[in-house]
C-alpha cells in the first residue's frame, strides 16, 4: 500500500436559529449569513460528510474512505465511523435538550448509535453559564417539573470559562448558552430530543419537543458537577508543549490537546488507530504540511509521528 499522509478535511456548516458568525470569522469558512451555528469538521455523517482535500484520497467523503478503507482507521471493530468533531458558535441559547444511551437509540431511532459528547470551551463571554444537569430528585419530580414548564427550578446552570472542558454522558440535561463557542466531540449520532426551547418560532412555527422521549432517558438523580467538569487551570496543568496531552478518556473516545511552540521540528509519537486534529489556533505545519486555525485532519493508521514545527493548539481525538 501506498504511504498515507495526513489528510486535510473540507468541511461542511450548517445554519441554525441560534448561530452566528463567528465561525466564517475566526475559522475562515467560506459560509455566508448571520445564522451559522455549526462547523462539522470532521464528519461522516449523511449529507454533512467531510471530503479529503490531499493525497491519493483526494475527493472521497469520509463516509466512503471508511467503508472503502477501514485499514486508514486500523481496521476498527465499528459499522460506521465513530465520531463527529464540531464548531459550535451560539449566539443565542440553544434548547435545553439531552441524548439517548446506544440502547435506547437503537431501539428506539432505527439503529443509530447513541450520544455520548464533551465540549471544550474554545471563548465566552464574561461571566458566562452553561446548563449541566438538573435539580429534581426522583423521577416523579422530574416529570411534574417539566410537564409544568419549571424551567427555573427544574435546570442546572454553572459558570464556564475559556478552556474549560465539559463531559455530557448520555441522560444528561445541558444546553450551550448564547454567546458560547466550543469544540465539541461526540458519538457519530445526531439524535438529539429537547425538552424545552423557549417558545420560540422557526419558520413561524415552534420547533418540536420530545417530552416522552426525554423523561424516559433523563438520567434522575443527575451527576454531580464535579464529575462532569475539568476546569482550564487544570488542564494547563496536565499539558506540555510540543505533546500530545491526553485530558479525558471515556468508552466511546479520548480526548488530547496538542500545543506546539517550537521553530524548530519536534517528533510527537502517534499510537493510535487514527487521530482526528481540529486547529483552534494558530498556525504551524504538521509533517511538512502547512496547517492554520480552522484545518480540520484525519491522521491515518500508518502515521506514527507527527513532526510538528509553529506556534498553534489543536484538539485531537480517538476511540
Amino acid at each position: 500500500m501506498q504511504d498515507q499522509k495526513i489528510m486535510l478535511l473540507k468541511s461542511k456548516c450548517t445554519h441554525n436559529i441560534w448561530g452566528g458568525t463567528r465561525i466564517r470569522e475566526l475559522f475562515n469558512f467560506d459560509e455566508a449569513g448571520e445564522d451559522v451555528g455549526e462547523c462539522w469538521g470532521i464528519s461522516a455523517f449523511k449529507d454533512n460528510a467531510s471530503i479529503v482535500k490531499n493525497g491519493m484520497y483526494e475527493g472521497m467523503s469520509l463516509c466512503d474512505l471508511y467503508e472503502q478503507h477501514p485499514e486508514v482507521f486500523g481496521n476498527i471493530d465499528s459499522d460506521r465511523f465513530p465520531l463527529l468533531i464540531k464548531i459550535i458558535d451560539a449566539k443565542d441559547d440553544l434548547s435545553i435538550q439531552v441524548h439517548p444511551d446506544d440502547k435506547y437509540a437503537d431501539e428506539n431511532e432505527n439503529h443509530s448509535l447513541g450520544k455520548k459528547e464533551c465540549w471544550y470551551i474554545l471563548d465566552c463571554d464574561e461571566d458566562a453559564t452553561i446548563v449541566v444537569g438538573h435539580n429534581a430528585k426522583t423521577k416523579d419530580e422530574l416529570k411534574t417539573m417539566i410537564e409544568e414548564g419549571k424551567w427555573s427550578d427544574f435546570i442546572r446552570e454553572i459558570p464556564i470559562h475559556k478552556g474549560d472542558f465539559i463531559q455530557i454522558d448520555p441522560g444528561t440535561v445541558h444546553a450551550i448558552k448564547g454567546g458560547t463557542l466550543i469544540l465539541e466531540t461526540q458519538q457519530n449520532s445526531d439524535i438529539t430530543y429537547r425538552v424545552y426551547d423557549y417558545d420560540r418560532l422557526s419558520n413561524g412555527q415552534k420547533r418540536q419537543l420530545h417530552i416522552k422521549q426525554s423523561i424516559d432517558v433523563i438520567k434522575v438523580p443527575a451527576a454531580d458537577v464535579k464529575d462532569c467538569v475539568i476546569g482550564a487551570n487544570e488542564i494547563e496543568n496536565m499539558c506540555e508543549e510540543n505533546n500530545l496531552n491526553e485530558i479525558f478518556k471515556c468508552d466511546r473516545y479520548t480526548v488530547f490537546r496538542l500545543n506546539v511552540n517550537t521553530t524548530t521540528s519536534k517528533k510527537i509519537s502517534q499510537e493510535y488507530s487514527f487521530l482526528t486534529l481540529l486547529v483552534t489556533e494558530g498556525r504551524g505545519s504538521i509533517n511538512d504540511i502547512a496547517v492554520k486555525k480552522g484545518d480540520c485532519m484525519l491522521v491515518p493508521n500508518d502515521v506514527k509521528s507527527l513532526e510538528v514545527t509553529g506556534e498553534f493548539e489543536a484538539l485531537a481525538a480517538t476511540v
